[in-house]
């Protein structure tokens, strides 16, 4: 009797489980949290309990993630799909999870990332993007992801990134972007700009090192004078506005060629071709022109003044010269015509 009830209950915990946990996982009520790591998943399982908040991925061969595969899972606040064959991420696929706080995508083979991969993740506080394979990240990670506080995309092949995109995630505390292929050229000095400001907040990050060019290979871009972005300031910044009202999908392959370009400052802010970080006559600034204007006007004005009072001058020394001559003639003659009396009276006060 006791071996059947045993039976029994065996059975239906095993029912239990099945119907509870996907095959191959193990799910824990008190951690509400479903361990399916190792297990050779090439899609996300099916039937996962609804209320897990942890999920564990890694290490499987999941190729790819469908729109809907977290439907059944709103709950999810930690999500590990680190060490895959992910190449690509559905946008929207996460979308469903409104309360993912941790994201991690480690050690996959993404190339890109949508702009909308991560839309609707108001409390995602956590993405880690390190070790892929990324190319180029978008201007924006999507709608309601302005909490993000930690971002990691080290271990990737970006040579450029956005400022803008930076710049939409305003509680940022720790960056980490070691060992990319970083073109310290016109396209990065905005990223140079907004790491010294978040640095001086009291930002968190590994740095910037430079790949390219191969005057700089090995620099750290903080280190890298100004001066050898002043021909790409203000291309930069007209690029920027630019790109601003065009349509995202027109703006990535804009941003492509832009990326495909190289520029250089004398040959060293790119390898090959001057076209837009090449040192360009530089125009004044108006206030420039006019102070010039004003200087040029003051300097004619002060001459003619100067002409002026010399010509005085030579007036009056000649004035001058021929009053005395007038007066030294007139005072001769009469002179001359002294009377003999005065003159006798003159002489005999003479010893």
């Amino acid at each position: 009797m006791k071996g059947n009830w045993l039976l029994v209950w065996s059975a239906i915990l095993l029912a239990h489980t099945v119907h509870g946990c996907p095959d191959k996982c193990l799910c824990y009520t008190a951690s509400k949290t479903a361990d399916c790591k190792n297990r050779g998943f090439t899609e996300i399982p099916a039937h996962l309990p609804a209320e897990i908040q942890i999920l564990q991925l890694q290490n499987n061969r999941i190729w790819r993630i469908n729109q809907n595969a977290f439907t059944a899972t709103p709950l999810l606040k930690i999500l590990d799909l680190s060490n895959n064959s992910l190449s690509s991420v559905a946008p929207g696929a996460f979308q469903k999870l409104r309360y993912l706080q941790i994201l991690n995508l480690t050690r996959n083979m993404i190339h890109y990332i949508e702009n909308t991969t991560f839309s609707f993740l108001p409390h995602l506080k956590e993405l880690d993007l390190s070790s892929n394979s990324i190319i180029r990240l978008p201007e924006t990670f999507g709608n309601s992801t302005g909490n993000i506080t930690l971002l990691s995309v080290k271990h990737n092949k970006l040579q450029k990134m956005e400022r803008i995109l930076l710049e939409s995630l305003p509680n940022l505390k720790v960056v980490l972007f070691k060992d990319n292929p970083w073109q310290c050229n016109c396209n990065i000095f905005g990223l140079k700009l907004w790491l010294e400001s978040f640095l001086y907040r009291g930002g968190i990050s590994d740095g910037i090192i430079c790949s390219a060019p191969g005057i700089r290979k090995g620099k750290d871009l903080l280190k890298v004078p100004y001066e050898l972005f002043g021909a790409c300031s203000l291309r930069t910044a007209h690029v920027h506005l630019a790109s601003s009202h065009h349509h995202p999908h027109h703006h990535h392959q804009s941003s492509e060629h832009r990326g495909s370009q190289k520029h250089g400052h004398h040959g060293e802010l790119g390898d090959g071709g001057r076209a837009g970080c090449e040192p360009k006559a530089r125009p004044r600034p108006v206030s420039l022109r006019h102070a010039i204007a004003t200087v040029v006007i003051t300097g004619v004005v002060c001459g003619i003044v100067c002409l002026m009072m010399l010509a005085a001058a030579v007036y009056g020394c000649a004035y001058a010269a021929i009053t005395a001559k007038y007066h030294k003639e007139h005072s001769a003659p009469a002179r001359q015509h002294a009377t003999p009396e005065k003159k006798e009276l003159f002489e005999s006060s003479l010893p």
